[in-house]
């Protein structure tokens, strides 16, 4: 027990680290992919930390797994380099139970991530995609350049042809009014101040000596002109204002728990069944065309329109052609819609299954190669990474477009590292293997491998 205990403590350190690690480097490429959508809207810091921590609900479900395979490598690697497994195989503790311990660990890690996938992922995916919409929708803050017209504000066009930021002030001011559709309204003023209202929803322009020029497009000869010392206009800065959206509404498989999700394909089934039924009715109602067709000439002799025969039977083949092909059309739709749905299911319990995996493959590579340290297990990691989410995401792509079945091409990846790291466990179990890196040497120029042997040679 205290073996067990000693050596998840050597995979807790390199775990904890590899999560904070993977989660800043997703964190960052998430900020440096979004930065231009969130930069200059006004958004409440609040907003952004909101839409932070749910996208980090994703993050972590790619995160786990992967330091799992991290910690495992690193747990190992230090082991073995410190003659630690050598020492544990001589007291008769095979790497079968040295594994036991990480093994059980991935498991409950496996279970924490299937919960967290089927009750957190999903409303945390909703949150992020109207958040995202919301932003979206909000304009940037106004900014009015001088001798530029801004149209930015609904039914006006702005033009200054002086500023001050640090006073919030505007000179030489021209103002299309284009809310009455009626009227033309053009203001023009001296000088302005420009800010919002206390509830955000309401642009105010005081301007200070000024005029008002009225006239009315449908009685042309009518014309009015005002003089005015300060005169106030209020408008409407709604699309300037964040309103977030209530949850609720559509959600995609993305934003569904595998209970909701098999529902959904439980009803898409019921739909395909009646398709495809209807298909094979018109099927056989169109197998047999009957193409006899004759015409009682006034004699009573039975003329046989040949020309006729052939339209008519083109006509039907047609028919049948495109209501068969209509039929299977959507036999195949559904059947699309329905493997989108079981791929995001396999997903689910697939990627919260690599823990396991990982710890398959991890420790006896890490026994391998005798080395504990990050540089190492993040090489070596980097790897089965790109090798799993290779197989994920073009699983993903076949199986949505009905080439290969959810099932095989979302399990593809686990049981082909899985099979892997049965391999090298076994092999690891039955004889001294370990994976020699010095081969990186050759990639090293000449000139600085004899400026290191030297440097050895005098220590």
């Amino acid at each position: 027990m205290i073996l067990f205990k000693y050596i998840l403590k050597n995979h807790a350190a390199p775990f904890l680290f590899s999560v904070v690690t993977l989660l800043c480097i997703f964190l960052l490429q998430f900020l440096m992919k979004f930065a231009d959508r969130l930069v200059g809207k006004g958004l409440d810091t609040f907003v952004v930390v909101q839409l932070i921590v749910y996208s980090l609900a994703w993050m972590v479900v790619l995160v786990i797994p992967m330091a799992t395979l991290v910690a495992s490598l690193m747990a190992f690697g230090a082991m073995a380099q410190n003659n630690e497994i050598t020492i544990m195989k001589s007291s008769g503790v095979s790497l079968y139970k040295m594994m036991l311990p990480p093994f059980l660990a991935a498991g409950v890690l496996c279970y924490l991530l299937i919960l967290f996938n089927n009750d957190v992922l999903p409303d945390a995916n909703h949150q992020v995609k109207l958040l995202m919409h919301d932003i979206s929708r909000t304009k940037p803050t106004l900014s009015l350049e001088p001798g530029v017209f801004s149209q930015e504000v609904a039914n006006y066009a702005i033009l200054v042809r002086g500023t001050d930021k640090n006073k919030n002030e505007i000179y030489d001011v021209t103002i299309y009014d284009y809310t009455n559709p009626r009227k033309i309204n053009v203001v023009t003023a001296k000088k302005g101040m420009l800010f919002f209202s206390k509830d955000q929803t309401k642009l105010i322009m005081d301007l200070t000596e000024g005029e008002i020029h009225e006239s009315d497009i449908a009685q042309t000869n009518l014309y009015r002109k005002l003089v005015f010392e300060k005169h106030r206009i209020a408008m409407d800065a709604e699309q300037f204002l964040f309103q977030q959206t209530a949850p609720g509404g559509y959600r995609s498989d993305r934003e569904l728990s595998t209970q909701d999700m098999l529902a959904i394909v439980d009803s898409l089934e019921a739909i395909q069944n009646d398709y495809t039924s209807s298909l094979h009715k018109e099927t056989k109602k169109y197998f047999f065309i009957d193409t006899t067709f004759s015409l009682e000439a006034p004699s009573g002799r039975k003329i046989l329109d040949e020309e006729l025969v052939y339209v008519r039977a083109l006509d039907k083949i047609r028919t049948a052609k495109n209501v068969i092909v209509s039929n299977y059309k959507r036999v195949e739709y559904i059947q699309n819609e329905m493997n989108k749905y079981w791929v995001e299911i396999h997903k689910k319990y697939a990627l919260p299954a690599a823990c396991l995996i990982f710890v398959l493959i991890g420790a006896p590579l890490g026994t391998m190669t005798k080395k504990g340290g990050f540089g190492v297990a993040a090489s070596i990691s980097l790897f089965f990474f790109l090798v799993y989410w290779a197989f994920l995401i073009g699983g993903e792509k076949l199986a949505d477009r009905n080439f290969l079945p959810p099932l095989l091409v979302m399990w593809a990846a686990n049981i082909l590292i899985g099979f892997a790291g049965v391999i090298l466990t076994i092999k690891t179990v039955r004889e001294t293997v370990t994976l020699d890196f010095s081969f990186l040497s050759r990639i090293i120029p000449k000139r600085w491998r004899q400026e290191t042997e030297t440097r050895n040679q005098d220590l």
